[in-house]
């Protein structure tokens, strides 16, 4: 039996190496491979004097050989194709470690050049791979380091199972797909003067499935979860779950909006999403004061809601959480006491998401797939800062004011258009969310301020796309705001500029506006 060695990576190649030997496999190598099995005393066979020819071309012919493919490929239990083999001269090749040349890794230094990205293409690994992967009855191919340990740990038991070859030619061509999805991208991404395009003549997306989930949207819908290849750490799909029931398609909808809202801010903060929606944000010197005062904005509505925090749950803001019916519960990390709590919840999905030191990381691209479509832009991932907003009213909004303007504006990127948003103390006292008219969102969020019995006196809004004429603004000032932030661009900003002048607020342009359909 034999077992042929190519990798790039040569992570973890030599103990694996040294188990094929063990196991009774002749070696088999190319190169730099080759060499370093043998400087570790291993013995080896160039494939070149296997094959009796020699490398050329600077490589990039080496294993691309009958005797290497009709080894990979012979079904063993096919008597003809033994025979062939024995007629020519050809060894079974029994077991295939292979990882590519590293493209990905390439392609993503600053001033890579085409002429570095071709030469990074693989030829032979990805022939040997597909080879050995079609005939994984017979062969083993693995592909990723990851997977030695569990292969030297069945050599050592007897022998690689039939289930593990075949989850390793899964892997195996899966590899092989994403490796040609990565050139393809690249390739179809060059522009004329030599740079690349934001978005590929052919775009491919490449995604890991987590799990199958009990339905969609509604009951009749089929659904799962699935992960970007590279997940991005603290994202919702690093998360783990330490309590509660499985996971649904629409909680985990809600639950991806409620956190990537409540990683955006830098002190503590609370974000109760209901429907897609946030019901209550705030930010708070604690986790547990922070959730009081967002449960404030709605309490109705944070019923049976989505809760996350960016800091540690503690022992009180357990006790307080644990008061309401709470369908998921996200934070950083849990004391002992708040996980002892929700125990008695146990229903209840409490998910640990650790958020790693310094600016959140968030996608580059959103998708939408329309029929037989998809669009594709780069992600809404403006953060406003206090020097972009540009005051066009004769009144000067306060300090005070600017910071509830940043954190209302914050929130309003996070509300389906159209949004508009009341804060005042770093909470939200009302949010009007997914209207086709923004004078109604506006209408609707100082109504749920007023059932919530919070006064929108002294308070500040935020609606995500300019006021297209004065009578929305009308709504928010009849309603108790004295500042306004919005992004302006409207054919009649100068009509509500000279309205908010004349009911004697204050506005700010972002210059920036944040549909979120």
């Amino acid at each position: 039996m034999n077992a042929l060695i190519s990798v790039s990576d040569k992570t973890g190649i030599v103990e694996l190496a040294r188990a094929l030997h063990g196991a009774g496999l002749r070696l088999l190598s190319t190169g730099g491979t080759a060499k370093l099995l043998a400087d570790n005393g291993l013995p080896v066979t160039e494939v070149a004097d296997m094959t009796g020819f020699p490398e050329m071309l600077d490589g990039r012919v080496k294993t691309l050989h009958p005797k290497v493919h009709g080894g990979l490929l012979a079904r063993r239990d096919l008597p003809a194709h033994m025979a062939a083999l024995q007629e020519h001269g050809i060894a079974t090749i029994d077991v295939l470690v292979v990882n590519l040349y590293p493209f990905e890794a390439t392609v993503a230094k600053p001033g890579c050049t085409l002429e570095d990205a071709i030469e990074n293409i693989d030829i032979g690994g990805p022939a040997m791979v597909r080879s050995a992967a079609k005939n994984w009855k017979d062969v083993a191919v693995l592909t990723d380091a990851s997977q030695y340990a569990g292969v030297i740990a069945e050599l050592q038991a007897g022998g690689v199972s039939t289930r593990t070859k075949f989850a390793l030619a899964v892997a195996a061509f899966n590899r092989i797909s994403n490796y040609d999805a990565a050139i393809s991208d690249y390739l179809s991404s060059l522009q004329e003067d030599g740079s690349r395009g934001d978005f590929p003549a052919q775009f491919n997306g490449r995604f890991v499935k987590l799990q199958d989930l009990r339905y969609g949207e509604n009951p009749h819908q089929q659904a799962a979860f699935y992960r970007d290849l590279e997940p991005l750490p603290g994202t919702l799909v690093t998360a783990r779950q330490l309590q509660g029931k499985e996971l649904s398609y629409n909680n985990i909808a809600d639950a991806d909006a409620a956190w990537e809202c409540v990683r955006s801010f830098e002190v503590p903060a609370c974000v109760i999403v209901k429907h897609a929606n946030p019901c209550g944000v705030a930010l708070g010197k604690d986790s547990a004061e922070a959730y009081a005062k967002a449960f404030q904005t709605d309490p109705t509505s944070a019923f049976g809601g989505i809760i996350a925090l960016n800091r540690e749950v503690d022992g009180a803001a357990a006790q307080a959480i644990s008061k309401q019916f709470v369908e998921v519960l996200m934070a950083p990390a849990f004391t002992p006491e708040a996980l002892e709590v929700f125990k008695a919840k146990a229903n209840v999905r409490v998910l640990q998401i650790e958020l790693p030191a310094g600016a959140p990381q968030r996608n580059a691209f959103d998708l939408k797939r329309v029929g037989s479509g998809l669009l594709v832009q780069s992600a809404d991932n403006h953060a406003l800062q206090l020097a972009d907003l540009k005051v066009v009213t004769k009144k000067q909004p306060t300090a005070e004011e600017l910071r509830d303007l940043q954190f209302a504006w914050n929130v309003a990127q996070y509300v389906k258009s159209n949004a508009i948003v009341f804060c005042k103390g770093g909470m939200t006292l009302g949010v009007g969310a997914g209207q086709m008219s923004r004078v109604d969102s506006a209408r609707i969020a100082s109504i749920k301020a007023a059932n919530a019995g919070l006064s929108l006196a002294g308070s500040v809004v935020a609606s995500d796309a300019f006021f297209p004429f004065r009578d929305g603004l009308d709504v928010v000032v009849d309603a108790g705001a004295s500042c306004v932030v919005q992004p302006g661009g409207s054919m009649r900003d100068n009509e509500v500029i000279a309205a908010a002048d004349e009911r004697g607020v204050a506005m700010v342009f972002t210059g920036v506006r944040h549909f979120r359909h």
